[in-house]
């Protein structure tokens, strides 16, 4: 037995400590061909531990969906909540999306790619997460308080704004895939030179319009 199971560590610690060792390897072998024995190995507990703490691989598989959707809920709340103005608040809130898929890639593998492939109660899980982060979305463009400087978002383009938003953030996770090299930084500001131009034309009131057809 190593020194990790001899020491008597308190259950929310260990709980963490099983879910570290699961989002590894969920991510690395994919949900089902994880074992709960190697995660319990990875955690320096028993199996029966596992079941014990967790009940099961797909009650351990939901919990290592809800800490991470809570905690890259936090960052975009943490790094939005302060800011004024609705340009500054979606630079810094794609900035923390961005920031947390580069240091908790495997977190995203888990989130993001094997999810939606599993079990009922784990998809209506992943629904819950969707939810949460599009809540989130929705109030960088939406109006904020007084001291916000510019024009708000008009209600009924908000939710449009928010899943366009929301899209393409996800579809650009499998791009950093391919240039991990690419900072979170540099991957903000391209995509607010994508979307930050054409939003802040029509909060000012521009629309697009057919060349040669009238608005």
């Amino acid at each position: 037995m190593t020194d990790t199971r001899r020491r008597r560590v308190p259950r929310p610690v260990r709980e963490q400590q099983i879910i570290d060792a699961a989002i590894g390897v969920f991510a690395k072998r994919g949900y089902h061909a994880a074992s709960v024995e190697e995660i319990a190995e990875l955690a320096g507990v028993s199996k029966p531990m596992v079941y014990l703490y967790l009940d099961s691989k797909e009650g351990l598989f939901l919990a290592c969906l809800r800490r991470e959707t809570e905690r890259l809920v936090s960052a975009l709340r943490a790094a939005a909540g302060p800011v004024h103005g609705p340009e500054l608040r979606l630079r810094a809130g794609l900035l923390a999306f961005f920031t947390f898929v580069t240091g908790h890639r495997d977190s995203w593998v888990v989130l993001h790619r094997q999810a939606a492939e599993l079990s009922p109660a784990i998809a209506a899980e992943l629904a819950r997460t969707r939810r949460a982060v599009v809540t989130e979305v929705s109030g960088l463009v939406r109006a904020g308080d007084a001291a916000d400087a510019g024009p708000a978002c008009p209600d009924d383009e908000a939710d449009f704004v928010t899943y366009a938003l929301v899209g393409a953030a996800d579809s650009l996770t499998d791009w950093m895939t391919l240039h991990p090299e690419e900072p979170p930084e540099r991957i903000t500001l391209r995509l607010m030179n994508m979307v930050w131009v054409g939003m802040r034309n029509v909060l000012d009131g521009e629309v697009w319009t057919t060349p040669g057809r009238e608005p």
